[in-house]
């Protein structure tokens, strides 16, 4: 019974079928399971060594949510161990997830998304993340915010593509040690592939308030623009985390381009997990660290840690120290040395130019399908 009708039958089927898969009852079982013993980290409080943790994942996909949990479980518990009071994860690490889809296994091998799709008739990349959206949301939130309470320590879950009403975000997430949403952030600044996908930008900036202190969540490519870093700080912000999976090959140069440069120009400490690894033959890079204002590293170079390599899973773990921030920003006069007269009578207006050239097709893509 080919045709129209079919095809809304098997899809209301395979929907049927993830709803069952990804119960949140058996996902927290799986994380109660792995006899988690709650950590002592946020007992004791010094904005002059604050412990976080930079994971580098190498990408893996999962038909089981169990084993989901567990690939992520098994770094954050390490990260745990030593200390960390804060735990970020790579952007996209909701990849992981597309083994839920029926048959993926026999597309996992094609050279491209595009390739993966040829023999499903219309169906694009933004399709797929809309289809899986409720079942990935699920997983995600469940797995996160149970390990996050399991461990009481904060969790930057990474970032995955979601649909909200008609559109296709990639959000990140940010939960506290009681298992709760602190915040939540959809990426502003889009790659282009990405935009080919059918993803939209998000239009906010928010700083969150922990009693780690304040924290931004962007997400990748956000970190490639002054604005987002320069932005935040001036809303408080001392720590930002920005998880990445770079689909290009890796340049320590071309890297440096983001977060590493952005802590310069704006003193705040800056958190970059990664997502390392290959998949429809998009080949993911990035090497996690943490980032400070040159003066405030062991080196001088601007590195307080940093992966081994950028090809391979591993755990990037640094004690930052708010303190010493707090007076290196004092020291070097920002905010107080920044000329707001000056940029408000000349960016107001470049931006309003720029905003209104016709010739921007992301901008316009991005205006036609309605981000929020």
């Amino acid at each position: 019974m080919p045709g129209p009708l079919w095809q809304a039958l098997e899809q209301h089927a395979f929907r049927l079928i993830l709803r069952w898969t990804t119960r949140g009852g058996p996902l927290r079982r799986a994380v109660a399971a792995l006899g988690v013993r709650r950590s002592t980290n946020l007992h004791r409080l010094d904005p002059a060594r604050v412990r976080v943790a930079a994971v580098q994942l190498e990408l893996q996909t999962f038909q089981r949510p169990e084993d989901f949990v567990r690939w992520v479980a098994e770094p954050l518990a390490r990260a745990v161990e030593g200390g960390a009071q804060l735990v970020a994860f790579p952007e996209d690490v909701g990849l992981a997830l597309l083994g839920l889809l029926p048959g993926f296994d026999r597309l996992a091998a094609a050279p491209s998304p595009e390739a993966a799709l040829a023999g499903l008739g219309d169906v694009s990349v933004a399709d797929v993340f809309r289809f899986l959206g409720p079942a990935v949301a699920r997983v995600h939130h469940t797995t996160f915010s149970a390990l996050a309470r399991a461990h009481g320590v904060f969790v930057h879950a990474g970032s995955v593509m979601l649909p909200r009403g008609r559109n296709l975000y990639n959000f990140g997430f940010l939960y506290g040690p009681d298992g709760r949403l602190v915040g939540r952030h959809a990426k502003t600044h889009l790659l282009p592939l990405e935009a080919e996908w059918g993803v939209c930008p998000g239009d906010a900036l928010e700083v969150y308030d922990t009693v780690l202190g304040k924290i931004g969540i962007p997400v990748c490519m956000d970190a490639t623009y002054f604005e987002t870093f320069r932005l935040l700080a001036l809303k408080g912000a001392e720590m930002v985390v920005v998880p990445i999976a770079n689909p290009e090959p890796y340049n320590e140069w071309h890297a440096r381009r983001g977060t590493w440069a952005r802590v310069q120009e704006t003193p705040v400490y800056g958190i970059v997990p990664a997502l390392v690894g290959r998949l429809l033959g998009i080949e993911l890079t990035g090497r996690a660290a943490v980032y400070a204002p040159l003066e405030l590293t062991p080196g001088g170079d601007g590195v307080v840690a940093q992966a081994r390599r950028w090809d391979r899973a591993d755990l990037v773990e640094a004690e930052l120290d708010l303190v010493r921030l707090r007076e290196y920003r004092q020291r070097t006069g920002f905010p107080g040395f920044l000329r707001p007269d000056l940029y408000d009578r000349y960016l107001a207006p470049a931006y309003r130019r720029l905003r209104d050239e016709p010739a921007r097709p992301a901008a316009a893509a991005a205006r036609r399908t309605g981000a929020s």
